[in-house]
């Protein structure tokens, strides 16, 4: 997926934000605010991309002879007009930089390389059934090395950052997956990116799983083009996240949007207390639908997750799990007056699309009087949101000019 300059709006003064200053001292500013733009608009030529930054020519100039010299944009053919010398669109280069984005989760392990376009260049996974920290850090490591020697040492070179996402609590729910205590209490004495820091030249940042798919789904997806709403994501749990005015909210512990933890129903006055939404609205909870049938957990995550005999397990959890999610955006509409809702997921796509299905029907049943229902709409990202997201950390920090928003979400997760 290219996420250069996707869905882009049309009014530059919503996205291109803040704009260039001619004044002195500015030079990284402004060159951020000609890479935005060029990001966020394709090729163009310099005096389009005067008007849009609302920089002088000159400076302008300046700023793409220091760009073409960093390696970081280029040239296209010139394009001839009606009149004058024909124009010279400056696109940015593919090559110019590298991120690395490292998704750690409870099932698995992604590592995406993303060039400067924002192309998923080189993958690397790996499958488990619970984490060891005692193993997954060497191969890591391992995975890192493989993808700078195939970048060679001059693109090597150009790596600019490694962005890391997991689940806050990796070491939580161990009764519910069946860990080891022992394995379980290591990821809670565990300080990921200092570990991943660790065997790494660059420097690394850190964001919550789900925090970080909803960072690519307002950078790259959908979120474009809504001021605020609820970001939704289905993987072996439930998470999510939550963007308001444009702009994600983190929380005080990072962790807004933590639908997994939403009670089902009300708590009684003795007894067990109420299940949690990711014991419903999981791939975890399908795949035990799937163990109890004896039928391969792994199915969850692939096509066969619509054929039989997965099929009637997966019939029977996607009315489950649509009536939760339809009930946390009740719940969520009540309280923030959404604008929308989106629902992406690490399943195959076409598990997704019907779990979106269901989950509209199920809104049907909830009374909307005194709020405006919101619209619910696929995730633009997919699978790969969350190491997609994890990348797009450290790109934005060193080439957009607004860091505030990752800045934010990286001093949250810090504490």
């Amino acid at each position: 997926m290219n996420l250069s300059h996707a869905a882009a709006p049309s009014d530059a003064s919503i996205w291109l934000r803040p704009r260039g200053s001619n004044q002195s001292g500015m030079g990284q500013f402004n060159e951020r605010v000609v890479l935005q733009a060029i990001r966020l608009h394709g090729s163009l030529a310099k005096a389009d991309l005067a008007r849009l930054t609302h920089l002088s020519t000159q400076t302008v100039s300046l700023i793409i002879n220091r760009l073409l010299e960093q390696g970081l944009v280029q040239k296209g053919a010139p394009q001839r007009g009606k009149v004058g010398q024909p124009s010279v669109p400056i696109m940015l280069n593919a090559d110019g930089a590298w991120f690395i984005g490292i998704k750690i989760g409870r099932r698995s392990l992604d590592l995406l390389l993303i060039d400067f376009h924002g192309e998923v260049r080189e993958r690397r996974a790996l499958s488990y059934r619970y984490p060891d920290p005692q193993l997954l850090f060497g191969q890591i490591a391992a995975m890192q090395r493989d993808l700078l020697k195939q970048l060679g040492p001059l693109r090597a070179a150009r790596l600019a950052g490694i962005g890391v996402a997991a689940p806050l609590g990796l070491g939580g729910w161990q009764a519910l997956l069946g860990s080891a205590p022992a394995q379980a209490g290591q990821w809670e004495r565990l300080d990921i990116r200092a570990e991943i820091q660790a065997v790494s030249h660059v420097p690394v940042v850190f964001a919550k799983d789900t925090m970080a798919a909803c960072v690519a789904e307002l950078v790259a997806g959908r979120g474009r083009s809504i001021g605020s709403y609820l970001y939704i994501f289905v993987g072996t749990f439930i998470g999510g996240g939550l963007v308001l005015d444009s702009s994600v909210h983190a929380g005080l512990s990072g962790n807004a949007g933590a639908l997994g933890s939403m009670p089902l129903h009300l708590a009684s006055g003795a007894g067990a207390p109420p299940e949690q939404m990711l014991s419903t609205a999981s791939l975890f909870s399908l795949e035990q639908l799937y163990a109890a049938a004896g039928l391969d957990e792994t199915a969850a995550y692939d096509a066969r997750a619509l054929q039989q005999p997965w099929l009637t397990h997966t019939e029977a959890w996607l009315d489950d799990a649509a009536r939760a999610i339809a009930l946390a955006v009740s719940n969520g509409t009540c309280l923030l007056d959404l604008d929308e809702v989106v629902l992406d997921g690490s399943s195959h796509p076409d598990l997704l699309a019907r779990l979106l299905e269901q989950t509209k029907q199920a809104l049907e049943r909830y009374s909307w009087e005194g709020v405006r229902r919101p619209a619910l709409r696929a995730g633009a990202i997919g699978a790969d949101a969350r190491a997609i997201g994890a990348a797009l950390l450290p790109l934005h920090a060193n080439f957009a000019p607004d860091r505030e928003l990752f800045l934010k979400l990286l001093h949250t997760a810090a504490r």
